[in-house]
């Protein structure tokens, strides 16, 4: 849970300091942040895929995967996920009708669907529960530090609170992947982990802008790594 606990100080210092700025922070230096970013999450990502021992698993985890999850089109699904919490919170701050309230209840659905809603957090949750240092978490935390900045500032305190759903929902993933570690072998391990690096690569390519892939849709391969690595390999 170091990861997790992490990440959420990192949401609340960042809100904190937006809400203390009341303005956004010059673009060039948001822009250079997330690069840099963008550039560690290559990097993590390489390192992870490098750990298979089986690159036929690898391949076949992959496109399978990614064929499961375009057909499923989870991406669509998480965003009509996004917009139906939206539309919910926004009705019930309108009935409210309390000053303010709108503004707050935009915040914290925004902070919530960019900090949980991405495969960073799945990746991350299944690296750090399956016993692994929280790297992953790491770099997700200084995304989310940033971010938490730049819309507390604009959006107000509901980022703030953001934390709370944010400690909960990934905290409870790597919860449920830390439970699932302890009925796993090593060798499911290490190909579930190097699929997580490949997708891990195509979020750093949508955070360096270079192409937009729908790395949601990848998720499935995870499944089918670990499924193949405990048919076919010898612990």
């Amino acid at each position: 849970m170091r990861g997790t606990l992490l990440n959420t100080a990192t949401v609340i210092a960042g809100s904190l300091v937006g809400i203390f700025l009341h303005t956004r922070l010059p673009q060039r230096l948001t822009e250079i942040a997330f690069q840099a970013i963008g550039l560690f999450t290559l990097l993590l990502g390489f390192t992870m895929a490098a750990q298979t021992r089986h690159i036929l698993i690898l391949i076949l985890a992959i496109v399978s995967g990614a064929l499961i999850g375009e057909l499923i089109d989870i991406d669509k699904y998480l965003n009509r996920f996004g917009d139906w919490l939206k539309k919910r919170l926004r009705r019930a701050s309108e009935r409210l009708c309390l000053p303010g309230t709108l503004r707050f209840s935009e915040g914290l659905v925004a902070a919530f669907l960019l900090f949980c809603m991405g495969s960073m957090t799945v990746l991350g949750a299944i690296e750090e529960g399956m016993g692994k240092p929280p790297n992953l978490f790491l770099a997700k935390s200084l995304l989310d530090g940033f971010a938490a900045i730049a819309l507390a500032a604009g959006l107000g305190v509901g980022v703030l609170f953001s934390a709370v759903p944010l400690l909960l929902y990934q905290g409870g993933l790597t919860l449920l992947a830390s439970s699932l570690h302890k009925v796993l072998s090593d060798p499911v391990v290490n190909e579930m982990s190097a699929v997580g690096g490949l997708v891990l690569i195509g979020l750093g390519i949508n955070i360096l802008e270079i192409k937009k892939l729908k790395v949601s849709n990848m998720l499935p391969g995870l499944v089918i790594a670990g499924l193949l690595a405990h048919l076919f390999v010898r612990r």
